[in-house]
């Protein structure tokens, strides 16, 4: 049987990944400065959005394939399992991971809204695919959020910070909608 790794923190990810932990409930991951890895299979009790630039082994997102190749955006949320086989070959990841405890966002707007995120859903299981202009505004939001991580805790930190991934998550879904309307025919 295969193992499934637990993350119910941001520690936890953070050491799995071998990334220092600046903030308790929130980290932004660049895969440009970490080491290979190989598969893995993780239940997460935490909010994580991946931006893969390259495709890095077949992606697993509970019992289900899920559709992604380089330049997607992964949506996994709290109580998901989620996994990549490698087959037996370490990769090196390239793209940025942005995960965050359900805590961050508990009394917020995001907080209350954020069931109305679908692409957070198992019934999804196809990543969203950005153009590279779309590309840009996620990893420009990516680096607001890791800038805010980077400053001293302050009485405005959480505000910013969930502000940044609240426009991080409607830029999703604009880039979401704008994808639908494409690809009718």
């Amino acid at each position: 049987m295969e193992q499934v790794e637990r993350m119910d923190a941001v520690r936890q990810y953070n050491d799995s990944m071998g990334v220092d932990t600046m903030h308790p409930l929130v980290s932004v991951v660049n895969f440009n400065e970490i080491p290979a890895v190989q598969y893995f299979r993780r239940y997460m009790g935490i909010y994580a959005i991946f931006l893969k630039n390259i495709k890095c082994g077949d992606m697993h997102y509970g019992c289900q394939p899920y559709d992604y190749e380089d330049g997607t955006l992964v949506f996994v949320a709290p109580g998901q399992v989620y996994g990549i086989d490698s087959k037996g070959v370490a990769f090196k990841p390239s793209g940025y991971a942005l995960v965050f405890h359900p805590d961050l966002i508990k009394g917020t707007h995001l907080g209350k809204i954020m069931k109305d995120y679908t692409f957070f859903s198992y019934e999804v299981n196809e990543a969203l695919h950005l153009s590279k202009k779309e590309r840009k505004t996620i990893v420009a939001c990516f680096e607001k959020i890791a800038e805010e991580i980077t400053q001293n805790i302050d009485k405005h930190s959480k505000t910013l910070i969930v502000s940044n991934i609240e426009l991080l998550l409607n830029y999703c879904q604009r880039f979401m909608i704008g994808n639908l309307s494409h690809a009718a025919p």
